[in-house]
Protein backbone atom coordinates (compact mmCIF):
# COMPACT_ATOMS: atom_id res chain seq x y z
CA UNK A 1 0.00 0.00 0.00
CA UNK A 2 1.19 3.52 -0.69
CA UNK A 3 1.51 6.14 1.99
CA UNK A 4 -0.05 8.73 -0.26
CA UNK A 5 -3.73 9.39 0.30
CA UNK A 6 -6.43 11.36 -1.43
CA UNK A 7 -8.28 13.67 0.91
CA UNK A 8 -11.99 14.47 0.43
CA UNK A 9 -12.47 17.01 -2.28
CA UNK A 10 -14.41 20.23 -2.09
CA UNK A 11 -17.86 20.60 -3.55
CA UNK A 12 -16.45 22.34 -6.60
CA UNK A 13 -13.93 19.57 -7.18
CA UNK A 14 -16.66 16.99 -6.69
CA UNK A 15 -18.58 18.53 -9.51
CA UNK A 16 -15.64 18.15 -11.83
CA UNK A 17 -13.39 20.66 -13.51
CA UNK A 18 -15.25 23.39 -15.28
CA UNK A 19 -18.54 22.13 -13.91
CA UNK A 20 -20.76 24.25 -11.76
CA UNK A 21 -21.98 22.73 -8.50
CA UNK A 22 -25.63 21.74 -8.90
CA UNK A 23 -27.98 24.13 -7.14
CA UNK A 24 -30.34 22.99 -4.42
CA UNK A 25 -28.02 20.54 -2.70
CA UNK A 26 -28.47 20.44 1.06
CA UNK A 27 -25.59 21.10 3.46
CA UNK A 28 -25.76 17.40 4.34
CA UNK A 29 -25.20 16.48 0.69
CA UNK A 30 -22.38 18.97 0.31
CA UNK A 31 -20.60 17.98 3.50
CA UNK A 32 -20.67 14.21 2.95
CA UNK A 33 -20.50 14.33 -0.90
CA UNK A 34 -23.61 12.12 -1.10
CA UNK A 35 -24.65 12.96 -4.67
CA UNK A 36 -21.08 12.86 -5.97
CA UNK A 37 -20.64 9.33 -4.68
CA UNK A 38 -23.85 8.18 -6.30
CA UNK A 39 -25.83 7.77 -3.11
CA UNK A 40 -28.87 9.22 -1.37
CA UNK A 41 -29.68 10.11 2.22
CA UNK A 42 -32.09 7.16 2.38
CA UNK A 43 -29.39 4.72 1.26
CA UNK A 44 -26.94 6.12 3.79
CA UNK A 45 -29.44 5.76 6.61
CA UNK A 46 -30.31 2.22 5.53
CA UNK A 47 -26.62 1.34 5.27
CA UNK A 48 -25.88 2.80 8.70
CA UNK A 49 -28.69 0.82 10.32
CA UNK A 50 -27.57 -2.37 8.57
CA UNK A 51 -23.98 -1.93 9.77
CA UNK A 52 -25.20 -1.44 13.33
CA UNK A 53 -27.35 -4.57 13.14
CA UNK A 54 -24.37 -6.54 11.85
CA UNK A 55 -21.99 -5.47 14.63
CA UNK A 56 -24.29 -4.82 17.62
CA UNK A 57 -23.15 -8.18 19.01
CA UNK A 58 -19.99 -6.43 20.24
CA UNK A 59 -22.06 -4.93 23.08
CA UNK A 60 -22.41 -8.49 24.39
CA UNK A 61 -19.14 -10.12 23.41
CA UNK A 62 -16.69 -7.48 24.57
CA UNK A 63 -17.99 -7.52 28.18
CA UNK A 64 -17.89 -11.32 28.01
CA UNK A 65 -14.23 -11.43 26.99
CA UNK A 66 -13.23 -8.78 29.56
CA UNK A 67 -15.15 -10.46 32.39
CA UNK A 68 -12.09 -12.17 33.90
CA UNK A 69 -10.06 -11.19 36.96
CA UNK A 70 -6.89 -9.14 36.88
CA UNK A 71 -3.71 -9.84 38.83
CA UNK A 72 -5.31 -8.36 41.96
CA UNK A 73 -8.40 -10.52 41.63
CA UNK A 74 -10.65 -7.61 40.62
CA UNK A 75 -13.19 -7.69 37.79
CA UNK A 76 -14.85 -5.05 35.65
CA UNK A 77 -18.58 -4.58 36.26
CA UNK A 78 -20.82 -5.83 33.45
CA UNK A 79 -22.96 -2.70 33.24
CA UNK A 80 -19.88 -0.50 33.28
CA UNK A 81 -18.35 -2.59 30.49
CA UNK A 82 -21.49 -2.38 28.36
CA UNK A 83 -21.55 1.40 28.79
CA UNK A 84 -17.84 1.70 27.98
CA UNK A 85 -18.22 -0.50 24.90
CA UNK A 86 -21.21 1.47 23.58
CA UNK A 87 -19.69 4.87 24.37
CA UNK A 88 -16.32 4.18 22.73
CA UNK A 89 -17.99 2.65 19.65
CA UNK A 90 -20.34 5.62 19.33
CA UNK A 91 -17.62 8.25 19.70
CA UNK A 92 -15.08 6.67 17.31
CA UNK A 93 -17.70 5.82 14.69
CA UNK A 94 -19.08 9.37 14.80
CA UNK A 95 -15.53 10.69 14.39
CA UNK A 96 -15.06 8.43 11.38
CA UNK A 97 -18.29 9.73 9.89
CA UNK A 98 -17.80 13.46 10.48
CA UNK A 99 -14.00 13.62 10.02
CA UNK A 100 -13.07 10.60 7.87
CA UNK A 101 -16.30 10.92 5.82
CA UNK A 102 -16.22 7.24 4.87
CA UNK A 103 -18.73 4.44 5.67
CA UNK A 104 -16.58 2.70 8.29
CA UNK A 105 -17.77 1.82 11.78
CA UNK A 106 -15.55 1.12 14.79
CA UNK A 107 -15.99 -0.83 18.02
CA UNK A 108 -13.93 -2.80 20.51
CA UNK A 109 -11.57 -5.13 18.65
CA UNK A 110 -12.09 -8.69 19.88
CA UNK A 111 -8.45 -9.47 19.13
CA UNK A 112 -7.34 -6.56 21.33
CA UNK A 113 -9.76 -7.57 24.08
CA UNK A 114 -8.45 -11.12 23.83
CA UNK A 115 -4.91 -9.93 24.45
CA UNK A 116 -6.02 -7.76 27.37
CA UNK A 117 -7.93 -10.57 29.09
CA UNK A 118 -5.52 -13.45 28.48
CA UNK A 119 -2.10 -11.81 28.58
CA UNK A 120 -2.29 -8.38 30.19
CA UNK A 121 -4.82 -8.69 33.04
CA UNK A 122 -3.13 -11.79 34.57
CA UNK A 123 0.00 -9.64 35.01
CA UNK A 124 -1.48 -6.20 35.74
CA UNK A 125 -4.52 -4.50 37.20
CA UNK A 126 -7.34 -3.52 34.85
CA UNK A 127 -6.52 0.22 35.06
CA UNK A 128 -2.93 -0.61 34.07
CA UNK A 129 -4.23 -2.80 31.23
CA UNK A 130 -6.32 0.11 29.93
CA UNK A 131 -3.20 2.24 30.19
CA UNK A 132 -1.51 -0.19 27.82
CA UNK A 133 -4.46 0.33 25.47
CA UNK A 134 -3.88 4.06 25.46
CA UNK A 135 -0.17 3.49 24.79
CA UNK A 136 -0.74 1.23 21.81
CA UNK A 137 -3.25 3.72 20.38
CA UNK A 138 -0.70 6.52 20.64
CA UNK A 139 1.92 4.31 18.97
CA UNK A 140 -0.40 3.63 16.03
CA UNK A 141 -1.19 7.33 15.63
CA UNK A 142 2.54 8.13 15.58
CA UNK A 143 3.10 5.42 12.99
CA UNK A 144 0.46 6.99 10.75
CA UNK A 145 1.71 10.55 11.22
CA UNK A 146 5.39 9.70 10.65
CA UNK A 147 4.76 7.41 7.69
CA UNK A 148 6.32 4.38 9.43
CA UNK A 149 3.03 2.55 8.88
CA UNK A 150 3.97 1.79 5.29
CA UNK A 151 7.41 0.45 6.23
CA UNK A 152 6.01 -1.89 8.88
CA UNK A 153 3.14 -3.07 6.70
CA UNK A 154 5.51 -3.88 3.87
CA UNK A 155 8.09 -5.54 6.14
CA UNK A 156 5.80 -8.28 7.49
CA UNK A 157 4.95 -10.84 4.77
CA UNK A 158 1.33 -10.81 3.68
CA UNK A 159 0.96 -14.51 4.44
CA UNK A 160 1.98 -13.93 8.06
CA UNK A 161 -0.57 -11.13 8.37
CA UNK A 162 -3.25 -13.59 7.25
CA UNK A 163 -1.83 -16.16 9.65
CA UNK A 164 -2.07 -13.71 12.56
CA UNK A 165 -5.72 -13.02 11.73
CA UNK A 166 -6.47 -16.75 11.46
CA UNK A 167 -4.69 -17.52 14.73
CA UNK A 168 -6.64 -14.83 16.55
CA UNK A 169 -9.80 -16.33 15.05
CA UNK A 170 -9.03 -19.75 16.54
CA UNK A 171 -8.09 -18.09 19.81
CA UNK A 172 -11.44 -16.26 19.97
CA UNK A 173 -13.31 -19.45 19.02
CA UNK A 174 -11.59 -21.32 21.87
CA UNK A 175 -12.71 -18.62 24.30
CA UNK A 176 -16.28 -19.03 23.04
CA UNK A 177 -16.25 -22.82 23.38
CA UNK A 178 -14.77 -22.60 26.88
CA UNK A 179 -17.04 -19.87 28.25
CA UNK A 180 -20.12 -21.68 26.92
CA UNK A 181 -19.25 -24.87 28.78
CA UNK A 182 -18.90 -26.83 25.53
CA UNK A 183 -15.19 -27.35 26.30
CA UNK A 184 -13.84 -27.98 29.79
CA UNK A 185 -10.42 -28.63 31.28
CA UNK A 186 -10.09 -32.39 31.45
CA UNK A 187 -8.67 -34.52 34.23
CA UNK A 188 -6.78 -36.99 32.06
CA UNK A 189 -6.63 -34.73 28.96
CA UNK A 190 -5.89 -31.03 28.51
CA UNK A 191 -9.46 -30.38 27.32
CA UNK A 192 -12.64 -32.42 27.07
CA UNK A 193 -16.20 -32.21 25.75
CA UNK A 194 -18.27 -30.82 28.61
CA UNK A 195 -17.26 -31.46 32.22
CA UNK A 196 -16.88 -35.23 31.83
CA UNK A 197 -16.79 -36.10 28.13
CA UNK A 198 -20.40 -35.13 27.44
CA UNK A 199 -22.50 -31.99 27.29
CA UNK A 200 -24.29 -31.22 30.55
CA UNK A 201 -27.32 -29.00 31.01
CA UNK A 202 -29.69 -26.95 28.88
CA UNK A 203 -27.51 -23.81 28.68
CA UNK A 204 -24.74 -25.51 26.67
CA UNK A 205 -27.33 -27.05 24.36
CA UNK A 206 -28.73 -23.57 23.85
CA UNK A 207 -25.21 -22.47 22.90
CA UNK A 208 -24.99 -25.24 20.30
CA UNK A 209 -28.43 -24.40 18.91
CA UNK A 210 -27.65 -20.68 18.70
CA UNK A 211 -24.35 -21.44 16.97
CA UNK A 212 -26.04 -23.61 14.34
CA UNK A 213 -28.79 -21.03 13.81
CA UNK A 214 -26.28 -18.24 13.14
CA UNK A 215 -24.35 -20.44 10.70
CA UNK A 216 -27.59 -21.33 8.88
CA UNK A 217 -28.59 -17.67 8.61
CA UNK A 218 -25.13 -16.74 7.34
CA UNK A 219 -25.35 -19.49 4.73
CA UNK A 220 -28.47 -17.78 3.43
CA UNK A 221 -26.60 -14.42 3.39
CA UNK A 222 -29.10 -12.87 5.79
CA UNK A 223 -27.96 -9.41 7.02
CA UNK A 224 -27.59 -9.22 10.79
CA UNK A 225 -27.37 -13.01 11.14
CA UNK A 226 -25.28 -12.81 14.32
CA UNK A 227 -27.60 -10.33 16.03
CA UNK A 228 -30.71 -12.31 14.99
CA UNK A 229 -29.15 -15.49 16.38
CA UNK A 230 -28.30 -13.79 19.69
CA UNK A 231 -31.79 -12.30 20.06
CA UNK A 232 -33.42 -15.65 19.23
CA UNK A 233 -31.21 -17.54 21.66
CA UNK A 234 -31.96 -15.01 24.40
CA UNK A 235 -35.72 -15.26 23.83
CA UNK A 236 -35.55 -19.07 24.00
CA UNK A 237 -33.46 -18.84 27.17
CA UNK A 238 -36.01 -16.50 28.76
CA UNK A 239 -38.88 -18.85 27.83
CA UNK A 240 -37.08 -21.91 29.26
CA UNK A 241 -36.24 -19.95 32.39
CA UNK A 242 -39.80 -18.70 32.93
CA UNK A 243 -41.11 -22.25 32.45
CA UNK A 244 -38.82 -23.47 35.20
CA UNK A 245 -36.96 -25.85 32.89
CA UNK A 246 -33.51 -24.56 33.82
CA UNK A 247 -32.10 -24.09 37.29
CA UNK A 248 -30.67 -20.52 37.47
CA UNK A 249 -27.46 -21.97 38.90
CA UNK A 250 -26.83 -23.82 35.62
CA UNK A 251 -26.17 -20.58 33.76
CA UNK A 252 -22.49 -19.66 33.49
CA UNK A 253 -23.17 -16.26 35.02
CA UNK A 254 -25.04 -17.85 37.91
CA UNK A 255 -28.06 -15.63 37.19
CA UNK A 256 -31.19 -16.30 35.18
CA UNK A 257 -31.73 -14.36 31.93
CA UNK A 258 -34.52 -12.10 33.09
CA UNK A 259 -35.13 -8.37 33.23
CA UNK A 260 -35.12 -6.79 36.67
CA UNK A 261 -36.87 -3.44 36.69
CA UNK A 262 -37.01 -1.07 33.73
CA UNK A 263 -35.47 -1.79 30.32
CA UNK A 264 -34.11 1.77 30.29
CA UNK A 265 -31.45 3.12 32.65
CA UNK A 266 -28.80 5.80 32.85
CA UNK A 267 -25.33 4.85 31.53
CA UNK A 268 -22.80 3.51 34.03
CA UNK A 269 -19.57 5.44 33.48
CA UNK A 270 -17.83 3.90 36.50
CA UNK A 271 -14.93 2.64 34.36
CA UNK A 272 -14.32 5.92 32.54
CA UNK A 273 -10.89 7.41 33.20
CA UNK A 274 -9.62 4.46 35.27
CA UNK A 275 -6.23 4.39 33.55
CA UNK A 276 -2.81 3.93 35.11
CA UNK A 277 0.62 4.33 33.52
CA UNK A 278 2.81 3.05 36.32
CA UNK A 279 3.37 0.16 38.68
CA UNK A 280 4.93 -2.05 36.02
CA UNK A 281 8.08 -2.75 38.02
CA UNK A 282 7.11 -6.35 38.80
CA UNK A 283 6.31 -7.03 35.16
CA UNK A 284 9.49 -5.63 33.65
CA UNK A 285 10.23 -3.34 30.71
CA UNK A 286 10.68 -6.28 28.33
CA UNK A 287 7.23 -7.66 29.09
CA UNK A 288 5.63 -4.21 28.83
CA UNK A 289 7.26 -3.69 25.45
CA UNK A 290 6.06 -7.09 24.22
CA UNK A 291 2.52 -6.38 25.38
CA UNK A 292 2.40 -3.02 23.59
CA UNK A 293 3.83 -4.63 20.44
CA UNK A 294 1.26 -7.45 20.62
CA UNK A 295 -1.58 -4.94 21.01
CA UNK A 296 -0.27 -3.02 17.99
CA UNK A 297 -0.23 -6.28 16.02
CA UNK A 298 -3.76 -7.14 17.15
CA UNK A 299 -5.22 -3.69 16.58
CA UNK A 300 -3.35 -2.27 13.60
CA UNK A 301 -2.40 -4.73 10.90
CA UNK A 302 -5.97 -5.66 9.99
CA UNK A 303 -7.10 -2.03 9.91
CA UNK A 304 -5.34 -1.15 6.65
CA UNK A 305 -6.73 -4.15 4.78
CA UNK A 306 -10.22 -3.61 6.21
CA UNK A 307 -10.31 0.08 5.35
CA UNK A 308 -9.07 -0.47 1.81
CA UNK A 309 -11.26 -3.56 1.36
CA UNK A 310 -14.46 -1.81 2.39
CA UNK A 311 -13.42 1.35 0.53
CA UNK A 312 -12.90 -0.63 -2.65
CA UNK A 313 -16.30 -2.31 -2.28
CA UNK A 314 -17.81 1.15 -1.86
CA UNK A 315 -16.01 2.20 -5.06
CA UNK A 316 -14.06 4.86 -3.18
CA UNK A 317 -10.54 3.47 -3.69
CA UNK A 318 -8.58 3.69 -6.91
CA UNK A 319 -6.35 1.00 -8.42
CA UNK A 320 -3.50 1.96 -6.06
CA UNK A 321 -5.67 1.65 -2.96
CA UNK A 322 -6.00 5.40 -2.46
CA UNK A 323 -9.32 6.64 -1.17
CA UNK A 324 -10.81 9.84 0.28
CA UNK A 325 -9.79 10.34 3.89
CA UNK A 326 -7.44 7.32 4.03
CA UNK A 327 -4.90 8.95 6.33
CA UNK A 328 -7.67 10.37 8.50
CA UNK A 329 -9.37 6.98 8.69
CA UNK A 330 -6.13 5.30 9.77
CA UNK A 331 -5.46 8.01 12.34
CA UNK A 332 -8.98 7.69 13.81
CA UNK A 333 -8.54 3.91 13.94
CA UNK A 334 -5.37 4.46 15.97
CA UNK A 335 -7.06 7.04 18.17
CA UNK A 336 -9.67 4.38 18.86
CA UNK A 337 -7.10 2.50 20.92
CA UNK A 338 -6.59 5.46 23.23
CA UNK A 339 -10.29 6.36 23.36
CA UNK A 340 -11.25 2.78 24.23
CA UNK A 341 -8.61 2.65 26.94
CA UNK A 342 -9.80 5.87 28.57
CA UNK A 343 -13.43 4.71 28.34
CA UNK A 344 -12.51 1.40 29.95
CA UNK A 345 -13.81 -0.76 27.11
CA UNK A 346 -10.68 -1.89 25.18
CA UNK A 347 -9.16 -0.51 21.97
CA UNK A 348 -11.48 0.34 19.07
CA UNK A 349 -10.83 -0.70 15.50
CA UNK A 350 -12.59 -0.64 12.12
CA UNK A 351 -15.03 -3.55 11.74
CA UNK A 352 -15.26 -5.59 8.54
CA UNK A 353 -19.03 -5.64 9.18
CA UNK A 354 -18.98 -2.13 7.71
CA UNK A 355 -19.14 -3.95 4.38
CA UNK A 356 -22.75 -4.95 5.12
CA UNK A 357 -23.76 -1.29 5.11
CA UNK A 358 -21.83 -0.72 1.91
CA UNK A 359 -23.75 -3.63 0.42
CA UNK A 360 -26.95 -1.73 1.22
CA UNK A 361 -25.69 1.32 -0.68
CA UNK A 362 -23.68 3.30 1.92
CA UNK A 363 -20.95 5.40 0.32
CA UNK A 364 -20.31 8.27 2.72
CA UNK A 365 -19.62 9.13 6.34
CA UNK A 366 -23.32 9.80 6.90
CA UNK A 367 -23.82 6.03 7.25
CA UNK A 368 -21.18 5.99 10.01
CA UNK A 369 -22.96 8.85 11.76
CA UNK A 370 -26.18 6.81 11.76
CA UNK A 371 -24.35 3.76 13.13
CA UNK A 372 -22.68 5.86 15.80
CA UNK A 373 -26.01 7.35 16.89
CA UNK A 374 -27.46 3.86 17.33
CA UNK A 375 -24.52 2.90 19.53
CA UNK A 376 -25.09 6.08 21.53
CA UNK A 377 -28.75 5.15 22.00
CA UNK A 378 -27.66 1.79 23.40
CA UNK A 379 -26.10 3.61 26.35
CA UNK A 380 -29.59 3.85 27.82
CA UNK A 381 -30.59 0.21 27.26
CA UNK A 382 -27.93 -1.55 29.34
CA UNK A 383 -30.49 -3.69 31.27
CA UNK A 384 -31.70 -5.28 28.01
CA UNK A 385 -28.15 -6.12 26.96
CA UNK A 386 -27.29 -7.54 30.37
CA UNK A 387 -29.95 -10.29 30.19
CA UNK A 388 -28.23 -12.08 27.29
CA UNK A 389 -26.86 -15.39 28.66
CA UNK A 390 -23.12 -15.98 28.41
CA UNK A 391 -23.80 -19.24 26.55
CA UNK A 392 -25.72 -17.39 23.82
CA UNK A 393 -23.12 -14.66 23.44
CA UNK A 394 -20.35 -17.28 23.29
CA UNK A 395 -21.88 -18.70 20.12
CA UNK A 396 -21.16 -15.40 18.37
CA UNK A 397 -17.49 -15.62 19.42
CA UNK A 398 -17.16 -18.96 17.63
CA UNK A 399 -18.86 -17.52 14.54
CA UNK A 400 -16.46 -14.55 14.46
CA UNK A 401 -13.56 -16.98 14.78
CA UNK A 402 -14.78 -18.94 11.78
CA UNK A 403 -15.06 -15.76 9.74
CA UNK A 404 -11.46 -14.81 10.55
CA UNK A 405 -10.29 -18.23 9.37
CA UNK A 406 -11.52 -17.42 5.87
CA UNK A 407 -8.15 -15.70 5.36
CA UNK A 408 -6.80 -19.21 4.69
CA UNK A 409 -7.84 -18.80 1.05
CA UNK A 410 -5.12 -16.17 0.60
CA UNK A 411 -2.27 -18.47 1.72
CA UNK A 412 -0.17 -20.48 -0.74
CA UNK A 413 -0.16 -23.79 1.11
CA UNK A 414 2.06 -25.40 -1.54
CA UNK A 415 4.95 -23.12 -0.57
CA UNK A 416 6.56 -24.52 2.58
CA UNK A 417 8.35 -21.23 3.29
CA UNK A 418 4.90 -19.69 3.63
CA UNK A 419 2.76 -22.57 4.86
CA UNK A 420 4.91 -23.61 7.84
CA UNK A 421 5.19 -20.16 9.47
CA UNK A 422 1.47 -19.57 8.92
CA UNK A 423 0.66 -22.98 10.39
CA UNK A 424 2.77 -22.32 13.48
CA UNK A 425 1.27 -18.86 13.91
CA UNK A 426 -2.27 -20.24 13.72
CA UNK A 427 -1.89 -23.25 16.03
CA UNK A 428 0.48 -21.84 18.65
CA UNK A 429 -1.92 -19.01 19.57
CA UNK A 430 -4.81 -21.18 20.86
CA UNK A 431 -2.57 -24.02 22.08
CA UNK A 432 -0.53 -21.67 24.31
CA UNK A 433 -3.41 -19.25 24.95
CA UNK A 434 -1.05 -16.50 23.85
CA UNK A 435 -1.26 -14.30 20.75
CA UNK A 436 2.31 -13.12 21.30
CA UNK A 437 3.61 -16.69 21.28
CA UNK A 438 1.86 -17.39 17.99
CA UNK A 439 3.25 -14.29 16.30
CA UNK A 440 6.72 -15.07 17.66
CA UNK A 441 6.65 -18.64 16.35
CA UNK A 442 5.56 -17.46 12.92
CA UNK A 443 8.21 -14.74 12.59
CA UNK A 444 11.08 -16.92 13.84
CA UNK A 445 10.17 -19.88 11.64
CA UNK A 446 9.75 -17.62 8.58
CA UNK A 447 13.23 -16.15 9.00
CA UNK A 448 14.75 -19.57 9.72
CA UNK A 449 13.20 -21.23 6.66
CA UNK A 450 14.05 -18.35 4.34
CA UNK A 451 17.64 -18.47 5.60
CA UNK A 452 17.78 -22.23 5.04
CA UNK A 453 16.65 -21.66 1.45
CA UNK A 454 19.50 -19.20 0.90
CA UNK A 455 17.09 -16.26 0.67
CA UNK A 456 18.25 -14.31 3.71
CA UNK A 457 18.42 -11.09 1.67
CA UNK A 458 14.66 -11.27 1.06
CA UNK A 459 13.89 -11.10 4.77
CA UNK A 460 14.60 -7.46 5.52
CA UNK A 461 16.12 -5.70 8.51
CA UNK A 462 12.81 -5.23 10.32
CA UNK A 463 12.03 -8.97 10.30
CA UNK A 464 15.55 -9.75 11.51
CA UNK A 465 15.05 -7.31 14.35
CA UNK A 466 11.71 -8.89 15.26
CA UNK A 467 13.33 -12.32 15.24
CA UNK A 468 15.94 -11.23 17.76
CA UNK A 469 13.24 -9.72 20.01
CA UNK A 470 11.09 -12.86 19.83
CA UNK A 471 14.06 -15.15 20.50
CA UNK A 472 14.73 -13.16 23.66
CA UNK A 473 11.02 -13.44 24.49
CA UNK A 474 11.09 -17.25 24.30
CA UNK A 475 14.41 -17.48 26.15
CA UNK A 476 13.63 -14.78 28.69
CA UNK A 477 13.56 -17.10 31.72
CA UNK A 478 16.97 -18.73 31.16
CA UNK A 479 18.44 -15.33 30.21
CA UNK A 480 17.20 -13.84 33.47
CA UNK A 481 18.69 -16.82 35.36
CA UNK A 482 22.00 -16.36 33.57
CA UNK A 483 22.03 -12.65 34.44
CA UNK A 484 20.96 -13.34 37.99
CA UNK A 485 17.71 -11.34 37.58
CA UNK A 486 14.73 -12.59 39.57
Amino acid sequence: MTQQSVEPRTATEDAGEGTRVPAGRSWLDRYFHISKRGSTVAREVRGGVTTFMAMAYILLLNPLILSGKDVAGDTLGQKGLITATAFAAALTTLLMGFVGKVPLALAAGLSVSGVLSSQVAPQMTWPQAMGMCVMYGVVIMLLVVTGLREMIMNAIPLALKHGITMGIGLFIALIGFYKSGFVHQGKATPVTLGPAGELAGWPVLLFAGTLLLIFMLQARNLPGAILIGIVTGTVVAAILNSAGVIDPKQWASGAAPELHGSAVSMPDFSLFGHVEFGGWGKVGAMTVGMIVFTLVLAGFFDAMATIIGVGTEAQLADAKGRMPGLSKALFIDGAGGAIGGVAGGSGQTVFIESATGVGEGARTGLASVVTGLFFAACLFFTPLTAIVPQEVASAALVVIGSMMLMNARHVDWADRATAIPVFLTVVVMPFTYSITAGVSAGVISYVAIKSAQGKAREIGAFMWGLTVIFLVYFALHPIEGWLGVH
